[in-house]
């Protein structure tokens, strides 16, 4: 190798080293730490006075966060809903649970660098969303029960689709997938059974009969197990059990954007009913006394689930 090339090697490679060290300084650039101070929360809950201290019944409660320092703010409202992102402070969120309930509010204020301080309050809401005719057409009415079966017979059993907001609607019916009837890979859950009671004081309390949960593809890889297939307690240990049901309303975009009915059950306990995606809220689309049609939440995507009064096996 003469020196001429030599020399420019041994350039390129010094050129190449200073090009490299200089983008390291800029890496390690991240400015001032700076620990937010003084974090506080104020809480004002719609609709209270003298004769509602807890709230008018909406369960509305606004918020603003206050902070030395900080740049944005996060709440987590201890009602197991997402964590909120507001980056003034202020935020309004809805206490769905029905009855008078304590929670404890937190905020994370977040500085420069990354930095964060905490602050969490308890707060007492009343909420008294009721949904009477849902529980009546479950149960077959006050004192009563019915047993509810898979609609194996009929298409569109089991939906999936996106569960982000899509400009044409999508994220409102299973754009993804709509099963057939008595579907192949899917045969093992259609033996499932489920049980509505309501007391008589109008309680209502839900129970598998079966301990069937059937996990698809992406959730079942996220726990570790057979994907498109029916499992057990072994898996699911909280198929087993008498859940009790609630009844808050419904305020995610596919409600409002698909006019679905407004109303959430939820299990108590980890219940669900078969189709095992880790959620036990059931957004109540349609219901009748003899059908019942959901969504349910999970991460991206929204699954959509039919079940009946008439057992398909038969």
């Amino acid at each position: 190798m003469n020196n001429l090339i030599k020399n420019k090697i041994t350039i390129s490679l010094i050129t190449f080293s200073m090009i490299l060290l200089g983008c390291q300084e800029d890496d390690f650039t991240v400015g001032d730490i700076i620990v937010p101070s003084n974090v506080a929360i104020s809480a004002e809950i719609v609709g209270v006075d003298t004769t509602n201290p807890n709230g008018d019944g909406t369960g509305t409660v606004h918020f603003t966060a206050t902070a030395n320092d900080a740049i944005t703010y996060q709440y987590n409202f201890g009602d197991n809903t997402d964590v909120v992102v507001a980056p003034s402070g202020d935020v309004t969120h809805r206490f769905s649970i029905t009855g008078l309930n304590t929670y404890s509010v937190t905020v994370v204020a977040s500085g420069t660098g990354g930095i964060s301080s905490t602050t969490s309050i308890n707060i007492d809401v009343f909420s008294s969303f009721e949904d009477q005719e849902a529980k009546d057409f479950l149960t077959g009415g006050t004192g009563l029960s019915k047993t509810w079966y898979w609609a194996a017979d009929k298409p569109g059993n089991i939906g999936l689709g996106p569960n982000t907001v899509q400009s044409g609607g999508e994220h409102t019916w299973s754009q993804w997938f709509t099963s057939d009837a008595w579907h192949s890979d899917k045969l093992c859950m259609y033996d499932a059974e489920f049980v509505f009671s309501q007391s008589g004081d109008g309680d209502l309390t839900f129970e598998q009969l079966t301990d069937i949960a059937y996990t698809p593809g992406d959730y079942a890889g996220s726990i570790g197990v057979d994907g498109e297939a029916c499992h057990g307690l072994d898996v699911a240990p909280s198929l087993d059990g008498v859940k009790n049901v609630s009844f808050s309303p419904s305020s995610s975009i596919a409600t409002i954007d698909g006019e679905y009915r407004g109303t959430t059950m939820t299990f108590s306990d980890g219940g669900f009913m078969s189709w095992y995606v880790g959620s036990s809220k059931l957004e109540i689309i349609e219901i009748t006394n003899s059908t019942l049609f959901v969504r349910i939440e999970e991460g991206p995507r929204a699954w959509y689930c039919k079940y009946q009064t008439d057992d398909p096996n038969d």
